[in-house]
C-alpha cells in the first residue's frame, strides 16, 4: 500500500493549489545545518541506508530508546542490518511521530519507496535502498543535488580553516556552501572547555580575544560567511569590564555567574556589531539543557539524544541586549529560536520593539526548532509570528540537520505552511487572490530568505 498521496496534508482545494503550484519545486535554502562539510568536499559514498538515515541521528535514536531497543542496536557495534530492522520495527508504532512522515518521504524522495517501513518490508527496502546507494549519483553531492539545495550554511567554529568549504567552491560545485561563525567556546567562560579553548586562540588579554575575533570574523566573511549563531543556554545581560574577568578566568580562578554574565554579555555584543558592520545575520539559539542523563554521557558523548528544553526566564535580559545593540544602530539582523514553545510570544513580542528600514522584519522569530519542527510546533510558530509581524516577510524551514537526507523536511514544513494558509482562505479570513497568496508561499518557501541573507 502506497504511504503518500501528493496531497499528503494537504486539506482543501487551497492547500492543495498553493502547494502545487507556488511551493512544489522551488529550490532550498538551508541556512542552517550541522551538515559535515568534509563529507560534501570529499564526495562521501554512504556504507549503506543504515549509515545514511541512522548515523548521527539524534532524533531518531530516541526513538528507538524509547520503544526499549538496547543501545548496541542504535549506536552500537550491531551489524547494519540488524540496526536498520531493529528501527523499522519501532517506526511503526510512533503514530503521531514526526519521524515516522520524515522517514517515509526520505524513502519516496531518494529513492521511490513508497511503502510503510515495517518489519515485513523492511528487507525489500534495505535491499533497494543499498543497491541504489551504491550506484551514480548517490554520494553525499548527488544527494544533495536530488534536493535541488541551492544553498548550504554549515555550523563552524571561528578556528576552522575553512579549507573544506575552499575545496568545494574550487570543485565548481553548483550548490554554495557557505560557513557560518558560531564562536560559543569563546562566549561560554563558565564551561569546561573555555580555557583550552583561549589557550589555542593564543589570547593572554580580553583585548588579544577580541582582535583574534575580528579577524577571524574578516577571515570567515572573505570566504562567503553571512550567518552568525550563538548557542546559549539562557540569555545573559550585565554590564561591567569583561576584562579583570578574563584575566582572573585564564589565571583559573573560579568566576561567579554574574561574572560569566559580565562577560558573556561585552563577547555577544562585541561581535554582533562586527556582524552588524558586514550586514550578516545573528541567529540566537536558546532554551535547551544538554547532556542530562550523565551515564549516556560517559558512554556516547555529547549530541547522542538526551537534551530537553529548558524553562529559563528571558524576555527582560534579550530586551535589554537587543537594545543596548540597537541604541548605537549597531543591532544586525537577527533571529531568535527558542526551544521551549512558551517562549513563542515572548520571543515574537521582543521582535517587534526593534524592527527597523530598510529591512523587512529585520528581527526574525526562528522557523520551529528541534523538538519544535514538528506540525504543531510549526504552526504555532507561524501563528505567533502572523499574530505579531507580518508572515508574509519570514525567512522559512531551516533543517538543523547533520543528515544528507533530511531536505524532505523543508517539503513538511512547505505542505503545512500551505495547509494553514489555504484554511485561512477557506474560512473566509483572507481572499481568494492567489497573485497576492503565490508572492507570500514563495516568499516563506525560499524567496524571502535568499534576499535577508544576500544571497
Amino acid at each position: 500500500m502506497n504511504f503518500f498521496s501528493e496531497d499528503f496534508m494537504l486539506n482543501g482545494k487551497t492547500a492543495k493549489k498553493l502547494y502545487h503550484k507556488y511551493a512544489e519545486g522551488l529550490p532550498i535554502i538551508d541556512y542552517h545545518c550541522h551538515i559535515p562539510p568534509d563529507q560534501i568536499a570529499e564526495d562521501h559514498r554512504f556504507s549503506g541506508i543504515t549509515e545514511l538515515m541512522l548515523g548521527g541521528d539524534h532524533y531518531k535514536w530516541r526513538m528507538m530508546r524509547s520503544f526499549g531497543i538496547e543501545e548496541k542496536l542504535i549506536t552500537g557495534d550491531a551489524p547494519d542490518w540488524d540496526k536498520f530492522l531493529a528501527y523499522a520495527t519501532a517506526l511503526p508504532m510512533a503514530i503521531g511521530n514526526p519521524l515516522l512522515h520524515w522517514t517515509q518521504l526520505e524513502l519516496k524522495r531518494y529513492f521511490d519507496i513508497d511503502e510503510m517501513l515495517t518489519p515485513e518490508s523492511a528487507k525489500r527496502i534495505y535491499d533497494k535502498a543499498n543497491a541504489l546507494l551504491a550506484s551514480d549519483g548517490y554520494t553525499a553531492r548527488g544527494l544533495i543535488a536530488r534536493s535541488n539545495v541551492e544553498v548550504i550554511c554549515t555550523t563552524d567554529d571561528p578556528m576552522d580553516d575553512l579549507h573544506y568549504h575552499r575545496e568545494i567552491k574550487a570543485s565548481g560545485m553548483m550548490t554554495r556552501v557557505l560557513p557560518a561563525f558560531r564562536p560559543d567556546k569563546a562566549v561560554n567562560i563558565h564551561k569546561d572547555t573555555f580555557l583550552p579553548y583561549i589557550e589555542k586562540t593564543g589570547a593572554k588579554t580580553y583585548g588579544e580575544l577580541l582582535e583574534w575575533l575580528r579577524a577571524r570574523i574578516g577571515f570567515f566573511h572573505e570566504n562567503g560567511c553571512r550567518l552568525s549563531d550563538h548557542g546559549l543556554d539562557y540569555v545573559p545581560y550585565a554590564e561591567g569590564d569583561p576584562a579583570p574577568i578574563f584575566a582572573r578566568a585564564l589565571a583559573g580562578e573560579k568566576i561567579t555567574r554574574e561574572e560569566a554574565e559580565i562577560y558573556q554579555t561585552a563577547l555577544i555584543r562585541f561581535c554582533a556589531r562586527e556582524y552588524c558592520r558586514r550586514g550578516w545575520a545573528l541567529q540566537i539559539h536558546t532554551g535547551a539543557i544538554r547532556n542530562n542523563n550523565a551515564r549516556a554521557f560517559a558512554e556516547l558523548g555529547p549530541d547522542a539524544g538526551f537534551d530537553s528544553i529548558n524553562d529559563p526566564k528571558i524576555s527582560e535580559n534579550l530586551n535589554r541586549l537587543l537594545n543596548s545593540l540597537d541604541e548605537t544602530d549597531e543591532l544586525p539582523k537577527t533571529i531568535l529560536y527558542s526551544l521551549n514553545p512558551n517562549d513563542n510570544y515572548t520571543l515574537a513580542t521582543c521582535m517587534g520593539n526593534f524592527q527597523r528600514p530598510p529591512f523587512k522584519s529585520k528581527i526574525q522569530l526562528g522557523s520551529g526548532w528541534w523538538f519544535n519542527d514538528q506540525r504543531d510546533g510549526m504552526e504555532a510558530q507561524l501563528r505567533a509570528f502572523g499574530n505579531l509581524g507580518v508572515l508574509g516577510c519570514f525567512v522559512g524551514m531551516l533543517t538543523d540537520s547533520r543528515s544528507f537526507v533530511s531536505y524532505p523536511r523543508h517539503e513538511y514544513f512547505r505542505r503545512i505552511l500551505c495547509n494553514l494558509l489555504g484554511s485561512f482562505v477557506d474560512r473566509g479570513e483572507y481572499p481568494a487572490d492567489f497573485d497576492l497568496l503565490g508572492k507570500i508561499v514563495r516568499g516563506i518557501s525560499y524567496e524571502n530568505a535568499k534576499a535577508y541573507f544576500g544571497f
